[in-house]
């Protein structure tokens, strides 16, 4: 895997191209993947912890806003509930883990379209840095430090 150094074009001299420099060589595409893997998995989990009461029971309020708030055009609201819960768990989990990093990733920004299309249309910054952290591991997978690697799913 590449480090950002040898993807920088060769840079001129000056107190720019020196930080440039140090900066590529101190932060390594395979951590920059794994801060990205954590982050947003951080982001989805705590949203899918907000939807169930101990280990892993919907609650009320859950369903009602997939009945008034959330509604979907192509699921039940109780079936679509389930299946964000579920995800929002999941793919988080197996983010971190770095396994199936890219199917992980990309399912979860599946599911930023969707909010974003029919849920909250006015918070696309929000959901562009949710993108904007996502797509670079669909891309490049979860980098060096990830189960991916060990088990040598591309």
């Amino acid at each position: 895997m590449a480090t950002l150094a040898e993807i920088l074009p060769a840079a001129p001299r000056g107190p720019f191209a020196l930080f440039a420099r140090l900066a590529a060589r101190a932060l390594p595409l395979d951590l920059i993947l794994l801060v990205q893997r954590i982050g947003i998995a951080a982001i989805f989990f705590q949203s899918g912890r907000t939807k169930v009461e101990g280990w892993f029971t919907l609650s009320e309020g859950t369903f009602f806003l997939f009945e008034n708030d959330y509604a979907l055009p192509l699921l039940p609201p109780v079936q679509a509930a389930y299946a964000a819960t579920i995800a929002e768990h999941v793919f988080p989990i197996l983010l971190v883990l770095g396994l199936f990093t890219r199917l992980s990733a990309s399912a979860l920004l599946a599911m930023t379209l969707v909010i974003q299309i029919f849920v909250y249309p006015d918070a696309w910054p929000t959901h562009l840095s949710w993108a904007g952290l996502l797509v670079p591991l669909i891309a490049m997978g979860g980098g060096r430090v990830a189960t991916d690697r060990l088990v040598r799913i591309p």
